[in-house]
């Protein structure tokens, strides 16, 4: 046979692999999915993509294993362009053994892993499939334990991110975990350790997978998914914009974009939009879109622990990161989950050199029981801990209110924020004007002929000596006083010559951070 019929024969094997099974296709869109490789053409510029062991496949035997070995194993993996950069990815092909994972399967994976540290760049895990590869017992295990560990490897290094489009279940779901981002589609997506069957033999509760497992239950209870989305083709297009605002590795500062919104833009919608009395509410998300470009922003975890609101945005073309107190949600105190999540998120802007932007408008921590004996002391602990941990530029923005240890927490001055504005209703201080006056003049209170009277009286008096809005800045834990209509313009300028910040870390193998 010569070259050029080799040749013919080997495209036209490509082919029939790039075709699969017309009757698993049909399947896979009757379910509302779509197959592996046309997920991988939406991710792509132009749906470009570099394919790598297209040809591999299992040696397993047993069970019937032997008669049945479809090229590829299951997985589709190579790489592509992003936006113009490079991105790794691997797609669980449901149509081939359910997209379960066996040794051949796994490798493969561990290759594209691999290759993705040595060049640099973010790998993105489509993730369809049925667990662990039964038939092969044990090593399908170990290809997981692979897997894992150069997620693990990998963190921090380059960023990963799992796209949860079909069931994800058993071991299989430790992986997205492990990664910086998770993504779900609603209706279609699973994912959980033990399915419903077990669930109900062991505990006798019946639920159905997306009760157990769905993307809303992991994108508003469990916090598990950052993001949920109601369909494949928006999930893996908001995939491309996150890509677009992360650097490729950890050496690389996050790519900038040209802007026409002129970085001294004031911001004198903001002069109303913030209601003076502490106790009001309104939405900060108002607020970022005044601030950052063009009013865009993508928001990680919007689901979960709304009392706080953690986005990635830009600020004269370069990416930043937002932490913001929510007053629209439980008057935007910290609590259990909001800390989490907003230590994460300082982790990974920190790992991946995104500047950190901290809106501060908080009444402290959440009191109660249940917040207590859930160890609100140990997970506010990790958001401290991201803060004090992080090397990136740091400024901080006291919109109205911040109180006790919550003002500590949210990157204040002596936890190492490089630069710290206020606006001229801030009030900074142990604990609000009135609690703090009924506990200092207890007595003096009692005492009085008219109580109320007199507490109105002590109440304003705490606030004019301790709480007026340039107490702060007389003491130096406050840069400067500044209006609202220049929180844009006094930002950009911040991280602006904050670019080349270096802070050297002491010599250590890695700290022992709160759990």
């Amino acid at each position: 046979m010569t070259i050029a019929e080799r040749t013919r024969e080997l495209e036209a094997l490509y082919e029939e692999i790039r075709e699969g099974d017309q009757r698993a296709t049909e399947a896979q869109h009757g379910k509302g999915k779509l197959t592996a490789r046309e997920r991988l053409a939406l991710l792509f510029d132009d749906g470009v993509f570099t394919e790598v062991e297209g040809l591999r496949r299992h040696r397993a035997t047993g069970f019937g294993l032997e008669a049945k070995r479809p090229h590829t194993d299951g997985v589709v993996t190579g790489w592509g362009k992003v936006h113009g950069r490079t991105v790794f990815a691997y797609a669980h092909d449901f149509r081939i053994f359910g997209g379960a994972l066996g040794e051949a399967h796994a490798i493969k994976i561990h290759k594209l892993m691999d290759l993705a540290a040595q060049a640099g760049a973010p790998v993105v895990g489509l993730c369809d499939g049925a667990g662990a590869r039964i038939q092969e017992g044990v090593t399908a295990l170990a290809g997981y334990g692979g897997i894992f560990q150069r997620n693990v490897r990998n963190s921090g290094v380059i960023p990963q991110i799992s796209v949860v489009l079909g069931p994800c279940a058993g071991g299989a779901a430790y992986s997205p975990a492990l990664t910086d981002f998770v993504f779900m589609v609603q209706g279609t997506a699973q994912m959980f350790l033990t399915g419903p069957d077990v669930v109900q033999a062991v505990t006798g509760e019946q639920i159905s997978q997306d009760a157990l497992g769905g993307a809303e239950v992991h994108g508003s209870t469990s916090g598990t998914a950052h993001f949920v989305h109601q369909d494949e083709e928006s999930c893996l297009d908001e995939v491309r914009y996150l890509l677009s605002l992360l650097p490729s590795n950890n050496r690389e500062m996050p790519p900038t974009a040209p802007t026409a919104d002129p970085a001294d833009r004031r911001n004198d919608a903001l002069l109303d939009l913030v209601p003076e009395e502490p106790g009001r509410s309104y939405d900060m998300r108002r607020v970022i879109e005044e601030i950052v470009d063009d009013g865009e922003y993508l928001e990680v975890h919007e689901r979960w622990a709304p009392n706080i609101v953690c986005a990635l945005a830009r600020l004269d073309g370069e990416a930043v990161g937002v932490v913001a107190n929510q007053p629209a949600a439980m008057a935007g105190v910290l609590d259990i989950h909001a800390s989490e999540k907003a230590a994460r998120f300082v982790t990974m802007c920190d790992a991946f050199n995104i500047p950190l932007v901290t809106l501060v408008d908080v009444p402290g921590f959440l009191p109660g029981v249940d917040q207590e004996h859930g160890g609100v002391i140990r997970h506010g602990a990790k958001l401290l801990y991201a803060y004090c941990n992080a090397t990136v530029p740091r400024v901080q923005v006291i919109l109205r209110k911040a109180y006790g240890g919550a003002y500590i927490v949210m990157d204040s001055r002596s936890i190492g924020c490089d630069v710290s504005l206020a606006w001229p209703v801030n009030e900074i201080a142990v604990m609000g004007a009135e609690g703090a006056a009924n506990v200092i003049f207890r007595r003096e209170i009692a005492a009085a002929d008219e109580p109320d009277e007199a507490r109105q009286r002590l109440v304003k008096e705490y606030r004019t000596e301790l709480m007026h809005p340039y107490y702060a800045a007389e003491r130096g834990l406050v840069d400067d006083v500044i209006s609202p209509a220049e929180t844009r313009s006094r930002l950009v300028d911040a991280l602006a010559m904050l670019r080349n910040k270096y802070a050297p870390v002491p010599t250590r193998k890695h700290g022992n951070q709160p759990q």
